[in-house]
């Protein structure tokens, strides 16, 4: 039975910005998604993911029944279905029916790639079963399409982050890994989530309103050029101001909110080097760098925080067993 296990991610720099080609800077972290994938004979497709709400799915095993579920079930299973129909389509072999189980350590839409993981991992695993191994350039690829498919746009950054593990960049279509460094991270959580989709036709619809926005979001890539030589330099106090400006171009952008702030300016007063918002933003986490590993109980002293706790680089991409 194959197992497929991928990264959440946190973004140091660079979320929305990369959706028009400039430079952002994700790492995965070690909270993962597992999927663990096996033929049935039943001629269905069942699963089962407790920890994000789906306690059993079943549907008939066949291409059209697939394809016509998909526009009918919340976003977290939309990805899994999309996945399962892309490896499926790619692999063009015949099986009888799919078992999946999903175990997941993040929160739903709250700025971890949890869609990333959950289709990383479940493209791998399902591949697998059907009899081929891909690359991971080609898993991250496939992965891409599937959140492509769901979100209407979706850059590479969380797929390939979540695939390679460790620190990436990505920007005007290129991806590449950076040398690895763990970092002193604490994550937020307001209990919330933000629609991805939702989040990115705001900004787009900002963009085409206001033509300084295009400034703004030309100035979050130059903060991941900087934030890569400082991370290359090893220099943690460059990293948290350059984090804490791009939370105010963020915010600017509008896709912060009262929680997100109340976390990230808590964290700053508690001794983090840095904090901002992760992801696409409306609510979900927020990630500081936070050298002492001493600032979850200021956030949870907060009205907004449901959670926090300290997390590292992983340097480790997608697992399969």
């Amino acid at each position: 039975m194959p197992l497929s296990s991928a990264p959440g991610k946190i973004y140091l720099f660079g979320e929305h910005a990369v959706v028009y080609g400039e430079l952002a800077v994700p790492c995965a972290i070690e909270k993962r998604i597992t999927v663990s994938c096996s033929e049935s004979d039943d001629n269905s497709i069942s699963i089962r993911a407790p920890q994000i709400g789906v306690d059993n799915f079943d549907i008939e095993f066949s291409k059209p029944s697939l394809k016509s579920h998909l526009s009918k079930v919340e976003p977290h299973l939309h990805y899994i279905l999309k996945a399962i129909d892309f490896s499926l389509d790619f692999s063009q072999t015949d099986l009888n029916g799919l078992e999946l189980v999903v175990e997941s350590e993040l929160p739903l839409g709250a700025g971890l790639g949890s869609s990333a993981a959950v289709s990383v991992a479940t493209v791998d695993a399902v591949s697998r079963t059907c009899g081929l191994t891909h690359s991971l350039e080609q898993i991250a690829d496939m992965a891409h399409k599937v959140e492509e498919t769901v979100q209407g746009r979706a850059s590479k950054a969380d797929t390939f982050c979540s695939t390679m593990g460790g620190s990436v960049s990505i920007g005007g279509g290129s991806c590449d890994k950076l040398p690895f460094s763990n970092l002193p991270l604490t994550i937020g959580y307001d209990g919330g989530f933000g629609s991805t989709k939702e989040l990115v036709s705001l900004v787009k619809h900002n963009k085409e309103t206001y033509p300084f926005v295009g400034s703004i979001i030309h100035s979050i890539g130059d903060i991941s050029t900087l934030g890569i030589a400082a991370l290359e330099a090893q220099d943690l106090f460059s990293i948290g101001k350059l984090m804490n400006i791009n939370h105010g171009l963020l915010s600017s952008l509008g896709v912060s909110s009262h929680s997100l702030d109340e976390m990230v300016w808590a964290a700053r007063e508690a001794g983090a080097l840095g904090a901002k918002l992760t992801g696409a933003g409306g609510a979900g986490c927020i990630v500081a760098l936070d050298p002492d590993k001493s600032i979850t109980t200021h956030l949870l002293s907060t009205n907004s925080c449901t959670s926090a706790f300290s997390v590292d680089v992983s340097k480790q991409g997608l697992i399969r067993k």
